[in-house]
This record gives structure tokens, C-alpha cells and sequence, in this order.
């Protein structure tokens, strides 16, 4: 049977997107397991999404080397098997196909930007018979961005696009042109794309669903997880200490401490909101070219117990950052495929399991999100739309 549910990557030839593609092939054709695949749980399956063998890929970059490359540089580093790489290398050319030239922030009239992305976009679903799109951002991680009148409101944006201004930042621009193809938008990194309210309106006026922001797959999964311990054993947390050192691409973009504040703001953001209180403690982020797509957290945490005697844990870190971020985003594509189908618009908060900084009023921690998810995906399965 034919795919019927587009997955379209902005970044489609980087790390997180190879891994993802490579992932898709492997399953599709049996090759590979579902570790980490969270749709394919029993009690979230319930929803119903697509399969994985659904999907089919295409996207955007501005990069010019093709897939095949990436996944055999990604093999090298021991993120997968060669074998694995030259098993599904025809499925990898046949993806490769599908990617077009992307777009920068100023790269001309922004107006002409969205138009072209949107075209491509609304082609790929038009060339394949789909039935609907998914677009999701694992592009380079954006600065933080200061919000314009143009960013706060959709008629004034409009307004500064038709006089030939570009205020949108490239995950804007991205955002806009799917939502005006007809197609739903994860924001996978803490980019501001969705999350501008002129776009959020924008989703509303189109009637489609995004969810965002910052996949959340290590360190702060462990936050996550970990932080609400102390807040129901009512243990006061004095500082945490968060020492993050990653290779890759993303260590490399995030080596601008530009760039860099847009991640350690996204990071901070839930430590507050699961303990009840500021914590005082640094959050750096360290590029070290020899870890490749690895990436290592060491972090201390200060707390104070009964009669005020003090403690400490630390933990360390070691992960995979592709091949956590890739299962997610698989994840993710199938889930707003569901959500889209049962007639969700505006921002999904029930997805906030997956995001650093999820959208909306959202719980922050691990529990409470998953329980949110497993609320909603019981509501989809049973026919209820929320």
C-alpha cells in the first residue's frame, strides 16, 4: 500500500533527520527494531497513527551533500551499522530526490520565500497523492529573537511581507509557508518559529495544529524526571549545576553564544515550574569537536533536608544526541498526522512530553506530561476531539 502521510524535514539532510530516515527504511523493510519509538507503546498506539511504514520523506536544505554521504558519516561516527547504512542506501537516493534548496532568512523577499517553500511543499503532496503533511524544524537553532509589532500580529505581518520587508527569522518563514500550504509544523528546536504569535494565529485562521518547542531527549528528560523527586519529598533544591558538552552540528551552531542562549533559555525553563521556586545554578553548553554526535551532561545538584542539613547528588550524562532525537521525531510526525485528522488547530499542549518547552499551560514534568499524553491519545482513540 501507498504512503499516505508526508513527513517533510526543514534540515532534511542533517544529523537528527539522516538518523530519522534511515530509522524509517530500516523498520519499513524489517530491518530494525522500535526501540524508542513512544507511538508504538500499546497505550499510545490507542490513537491510532500512522505507521511508520506510512511515511514518506522529502524536505528542504541548504546543504548540498546528499544523504547517502550523510548516513555513511554518521556510520562512521557509530550512530548505525554500514550495514545498516548501504541496506537501505536505494531508499536513502530515492529521499535524497525529494530534498529541495532551502531558504535563509535573508535570502531576498521574504514574501517570495514563503511562496516557494510553500509551492514545494503543496507539490510533494500533490506529486504523492497524500493525504496530508507533516512539517517538522530539525534545522540549526536560531538566536533569540526580540518580537516586532510584525511578530505579534498576523495583519501586520502580512503587511510588512507585502511591502517587501523579510521580519521573520528562517523558522518563520518555514512555519508560515506550511501552515499557508495546509500543513501541520513541529518545532523540534527551540527556534521561535510557531511560537511567534503572528503564526500562532495564523494556524488558527488555517484551522491546523503545531507543537513545539526543543525536543527533549536527554539531560532535560533526566530534569524531568528527576526534579519532581525533590518537590514530593518536599526537599528543598538549593542550585543545580548543568555542564553539557556536545560535537556535531549542533554543538558546533550552539558554540555562538548567540545561538547558544536560545538552547540554555529553553532548558531553564522547567526546573522552576516542577520545584516551585528559582534554583540558582550555571547551564553552560561546550563544543567539543572529538565527541561527534555525542553528547556528555555532568550535573550537581544541591538540596537541604530535614533540620536544614545539606546533600548533593550528580549525575552524569552520556548519550547519542541523533539517535535519541530521530525516534521522536518519527514519534511526532505520526502524532500530528492523528491530530490533524481528528480536527486539532493551534498549538497540541498534549505533545509537551517530547519538548523542552512544550507549548501552552503544560505540566513540566515527565509524569504529568505523559499522563497528559495518555489523556489524549484514550480522547483521539475513543473518537473525542479535543
Amino acid at each position: 500500500m501507498a504512503p499516505r502521510t508526508g513527513l517533510w524535514f526543514i534540515g532534511a539532510r542533517g544529523s537528527v533527520a539522516t538518523t530519522a530516515t534511515v530509522g524509517a527504511l530500516a523498520m519499513t523493510a524489517g530491518l530494525a527494531p522500535r526501540t524508542g519509538c513512544v507511538a508504538d507503546l500499546p497505550e499510545v498506539a490507542v490513537a491510532a497513527p500512522p505507521g511508520v511504514d506510512d511515511l514518506l520523506i522529502g524536505g528542504h536544505d541548504v546543504v548540498g551533500d546528499a544523504l547517502p554521504k550523510r548516513a555513511e558519516a554518521l556510520a562512521a561516527g557509530g550512530v548505525f551499522g554500514h550495514e545498516l547504512a548501504r541496506a537501505v542506501h536505494s531508499g536513502l537516493v530515492e529521499v535524497d530526490a525529494r530534498v529541495r534548496p532551502g531558504i535563509t532568512s535573508n535570502a531576498g523577499f521574504q514574501r517570495d520565500a514563503i511562496e516557494q517553500v510553500s509551492r514545494d511543499v503543496a507539490g510533494f503532496r500533490a506529486a504523492h497523492g497524500l493525504d496530508r503533511v507533516i512539517v517538522i524544524d530539525v534545522s540549526t537553532t536560531e538566536p533569540p529573537l526580540e518580537l516586532a509589532p510584525e511578530h505579534r500580529d498576523l495583519d501586520e505581518l502580512d503587511r510588512a511581507l507585502a511591502a517587501g520587508e523579510s521580519p521573520l527569522p528562517a523558522s518563520g518563514v518555514y512555519a508560515y509557508a506550511a501552515l499557508r500550504a495546509g500543513c501541520p509544523f513541529v518545532a523540534f528546536t527551540p527556534s521561535p518559529g510557531p511560537r511567534l504569535p503572528a503564526i500562532d494565529q495564523l494556524a488558527h485562521r488555517t484551522q491546523l495544529p503545531w507543537a513545539g518547542t526543543d525536543g527533549k531527549t536527554g539531560e532535560t528528560l533526566i530534569k524531568s524526571a528527576l526534579a519532581p523527586m525533590f518537590a514530593t519529598r518536599a526537599l528543598r533544591v538549593r542550585s543545580w549545576a548543568s555542564y553539557n558538552l556536545l560535537g556535531g552540528g549542533d554543538g558546533q551552531a550552539l558554540a555562538d553564544p548567540e545561538t547558544a542562549e536560545s538552547k540554555t533559555r529553553s532548558k531553564n525553563k522547567g526546573l522552576a515550574s516542577i520545584l516551585g521556586h528559582p534554583v540558582d545554578g550555571p547551564m553552560h553548553i561546550d563544543y567539543l569537536p572529538d565527541l561527534g554526535d555525542w553528547k556528555t551532561a555532568w550535573d550537581l545538584v544541591s538540596f537541604e533536608g530535614f533540620l536544614g542539613t545539606k546533600m548533593s547528588m550528580q549525575f552524569t550524562w552520556q548519550g547519542c544526541d541523533s539517535a535519541l532525537a530521530a525516534p521522536l521525531v518519527l514519534d511526532l510526525a505520526r502524532l500530528m498526522a492523528r491530530a490533524h485528522r481528528a480536527g486539532a488547530v493551534g498549538a497540541v499542549e498534549s505533545l509537551g512530553f517530547f519538548f523542552k518547552d512544550p507549548a501552552g499551560d503544560t505540566p513540566h514534568d515527565l509524569a504529568g506530561q505523559w499522563r497528559a499524553l495518555l489523556d489524549w491519545c484514550g480522547q483521539i482513540g475513543s473518537g473525542e476531539q479535543r
